[in-house]
C-alpha cells in the first residue's frame, strides 16, 4: 500500500526544477529544427543531421554522466549539468541577436545543451531515494513523470508559438531562463552526504565501474526484463511514429491539424496516466501495474493496425492516448522499482543504463523508413502489433509481474540478485 503522507518541501524543489527542466528542453528541441529552416533557411537533409546532433547525447554520454553520478553530489551535478544547458541556449540567443548564427554553431550549441540534459536525466532518479522515504516513492516518481509529461504536452506547442509570434531569439531566451530557475531551485536542496568516491580513478576502475552497473542490470532478474521490454517498446513506437503522418494524411484523410489533433491525444494520455498512477498503484498489486504498460503499448497497436481496416480517425487517437495512459505508469513503477533494488552507489549508473534504452528510437525510426518505403506504411503498422506483442510477452513471464507490493529498499551493501 501506499502512503499518503506529504512529500517533503526539498522533494517540492525537485519536481519544480524537473519542470522548469523540462520546459527549457521541449522548448528548445522544438524551436531548434523551426530556427534552421525559417532563419538560415536550411533543407530536409540538413535538419536532419541537426536532429542527429540533438539526440546523440544520449548515447555518447548516458555512461559517463551515471559514472559521475555515483562518485559525486548528484545535486551539484545537475545543477552543473542544466547551468551547462542555459549558458548553450543563452549563446544561441546572443547570436541570433547579433546576426551570426550558423546551422553548425546551432547544431553545437544544441548538442552541448542536450549533454546537459544527459546529465540531469540520469542524475536526477538517483537522487530522488535520498530525499523521501521508501513508501513514498511512487508518489514522488509520479510527481517527476507528471511533470515531465507537462512540459513534453506543452513545450513543443509553447516553442512553436513564440517563434512564429516574437521570433526566435524570445523561444531560447525563455528556455534559457527556465534552465536558470531550475538551477536555482537545486540549489535550495539539502542532498543527504554520500561515501566519497576517488577523485581521480584509473582507466582501469572506470571501466571496472561500468560492468559493474551493466552486470547489475544484465544479471538482475527484475531488471533485466525491463531493460529488454523497454528497448522492444521503443523499437516498436518510434516505428510506428515514423511512417503516422504520412499515413496519417494518404490512408485516414487527415489534414495537418487534424494529425496534430491524434498526436496530442498521446500527451493527454500521458497527464492522466501520471495523475492517476498513485491512485491506481495503491490499488492494485505492484507487479501488475509494471504489466499494465506492456500490455497497454500492445493493445494500442492493433487498435492502430485496425486502422488500415477502418479507416477512423478516433481510432488513431484512442491509439495514441493508449500510448501514453500505459507506458507512463510503466515508467513511474519501474523507476521506483529501480530505485529499491538497486543500492545507493549504484544508482547513477543503472540510470544511465536505463537511458541507453533510448538507443532503439532511431532504430525503431529506421526500421520505419526502410520498410515504410519498400512495403508501405501497413505493413509496418502490422509489424508494430509483432514488436509490441514480443515486449508485453517479455515482462509477462517475468517475475517482475509476480510482485505483490514494492521491493524494500537496498542498502550500500551489495544486493541478493532477486
Amino acid at each position: 500500500m501506499l502512503a499518503t503522507f506529504s512529500l517533503p518541501s526539498t522533494f517540492g524543489r525537485l519536481a519544480w526544477s524537473n519542470l522548469a527542466a523540462q520546459s527549457a528542453e521541449q522548448i528548445a528541441l522544438a524551436a531548434a529544427p523551426i530556427v534552421a529552416v525559417l532563419l538560415l533557411g536550411v533543407a530536409e537533409g540538413e535538419t536532419g543531421l541537426l536532429q542527429t546532433a540533438l539526440t546523440l547525447p544520449f548515447v555518447l554520454f548516458s555512461i559517463p554522466a551515471g559514472l559521475l553520478a555515483d562518485r559525486i553530489s548528484r545535486r551539484a551535478l545537475m545543477a552543473g549539468a542544466e547551468a551547462l544547458r542555459a549558458t548553450a541556449l543563452a549563446a544561441i540567443l546572443l547570436l541570433i541577436l547579433l546576426g551570426g548564427l550558423t546551422l553548425p554553431l546551432l547544431a553545437a550549441l544544441g548538442f552541448a545543451a542536450v549533454c546537459g540534459t544527459v546529465a540531469y536525466s540520469v542524475a536526477a532518479p538517483a537522487l530522488v531515494p535520498s530525499l523521501v522515504r521508501p513508501e513514498l516513492l511512487p508518489a514522488a516518481n509520479a510527481r517527476i513523470e507528471l511533470a515531465r509529461t507537462l512540459a513534453f504536452a506543452s513545450g513543443p506547442a509553447l516553442g512553436g508559438a513564440l517563434v512564429g509570434w516574437l521570433g526566435a531569439g524570445p523561444a531560447f531566451g525563455c528556455a534559457a531562463s527556465l534552465s536558470a530557475l531550475a538551477v536555482v531551485l537545486l540549489a535550495g536542496i539539502h542532498e543527504p552526504t554520500r561515501a566519497k568516491a576517488p577523485r581521480r580513478p584509473s582507466l582501469q576502475e572506470i571501466r571496472q565501474e561500468i560492468r559493474e552497473g551493466a552486470a547489475f542490470v544484465f544479471h538482475h532478474a527484475l531488471l533485466r526484463p525491463v531493460f529488454v521490454t523497454q528497448f522492444i517498446f521503443n523499437t516498436g513506437f518510434f516505428m510506428l511514429v515514423a511512417v503516422f503522418v504520412p499515413y496519417a494524411v494518404r490512408h485516414l484523410g487527415l489534414s495537418a491539424s487534424g494529425v496534430g489533433i491524434t498526436l496530442a491525444t498521446y500527451g493527454i494520455g500521458m497527464v492522466v496516466g501520471a495523475l492517476l498512477a498513485t491512485r491506481v498503484m495503491r490499488r492494485i498489486p505492484f507487479g501488475i501495474v509494471i504489466g499494465l504498460g506492456p500490455v497497454t503499448g500492445f493493445a494500442a497497436s492493433a487498435v492502430m493496425a485496425l486502422t488500415s481496416l477502418l479507416p477512423i480517425a478516433w481510432l488513431a487517437g484512442f491509439s495514441f492516448f493508449l500510448l501514453g495512459a500505459g507506458p507512463i505508469l510503466w515508467v513511474i513503477s519501474t523507476t521506483t522499482l529501480r530505485q529499491s533494488v538497486t543500492p545507493p552507489g549504484l544508482l547513477g549508473r543503472v540510470s544511465a543504463i536505463n537511458i541507453m534504452s533510448y538507443g532503439a528510437r532511431p532504430l525503431g525510426s529506421a526500421l520505419g523508413a526502410i520498410i515504410g518505403g519498400l512495403y508501405g506504411a501497413e505493413t509496418c503498422l502490422y509489424l508494430a502489433v509483432a514488436i509490441f506483442a514480443a515486449q508485453a510477452v517479455a515482462i509477462l513471464i517475468s517475475p517482475a509481474v509476480a510482485l505483490v507490493r514494492q521491493p524494500q529498499m537496498m542498502g550500500d551493501g551489495r544486493p541478493a540478485q532477486a
